[in-house]
């Protein structure tokens, strides 16, 4: 059980049949203590009741991650739970949205998408770095394949633009942190096995599954991967 004694945080857990799901419980089954977080307190309670049925030890908090007072309140009630360590921070919290040619895109649509994947990200990384630093903890990331060379964008700018800037951020992160044994990676997924998903593109689509996602986010938070810091995995 590798994170025998480990605190890990999720954002962004989601409803069931997401991929929250599927890594909270991929967490769980290695001994790990849990925080999981969502904007809905119902959907965080019900995701940790269910981790608690399985015999772990975990809680739901809710918080919109967007707010800097509110994350900045998660952290502290979380590290209270935690004794002040972090081992392992999944920034899952984001969307997606596509906002169409730039010509007749909506404005609106271009900040919300940079709001819910890459300031929530940032702010919950500024928050939960002390803990981290404490625990020589690892985060992991999430971004995007059309956020690599040659993905596809048309349609999508914004999300593309937001994930990009979770890239940055995580070298950056990797970067400055190297000193104080904090890691930082990101996972470049394609179309996930979602419930979501499944409802608005069917079930042609050739996805990554949902447990592959997090057997990954598990070994990059992992003693097993000590010596990876500032990496982009593709999945799919």
């Amino acid at each position: 059980m590798r994170f025998d004694g480990k605190n890990v945080l999720i954002t962004g857990i989601g409803r069931a049949g997401q991929v929250g799901e599927a890594v909270a419980k991929a967490f769980a089954a290695e001994g790990a203590r849990l925080a999981v977080v969502d904007l809905a307190l119902a959907e965080a309670e019900a995701r940790a009741a269910e981790l608690r049925a399985l015999g772990a030890d975990a809680r739901g908090y809710a918080a919109d991650l967007s707010n800097e007072a509110q994350v900045d309140f998660l952290a502290a009630e979380a590290g209270a739970v935690f004794g002040g360590r972090l081992d392992a921070l999944v920034a899952l919290a984001g969307g997606f949205g596509a906002t169409g040619p730039i010509a007749e895109s909506e404005p609106a649509l271009w900040h919300r998408q940079i709001t819910i994947n890459l300031t929530t990200a940032y702010l919950a990384t500024r928050a939960f770095l002390p803990a981290l630093r404490t625990a020589g903890g690892a985060i992991v990331y999430f971004a995007s394949a059309a956020a690599l060379p040659g993905g596809a964008v048309g349609g999508i700018a914004a999300y593309a633009a937001a994930k990009s800037g979770v890239i940055a951020l995580m070298r950056s992160v990797a970067a400055d942190e190297r000193a104080h044994h904090v890691r930082a990676n990101a996972l470049a997924p394609t179309a996930i096995r979602t419930a979501a998903n499944l409802r608005s593109m069917g079930d042609q689509t050739n996805y990554v599954e949902r447990e592959d996602v997090a057997s990954a986010v598990c070994y990059l938070c992992s003693a097993d991967a000590g010596a990876i810091t500032g990496q982009i995995i593709r999945l799919g």
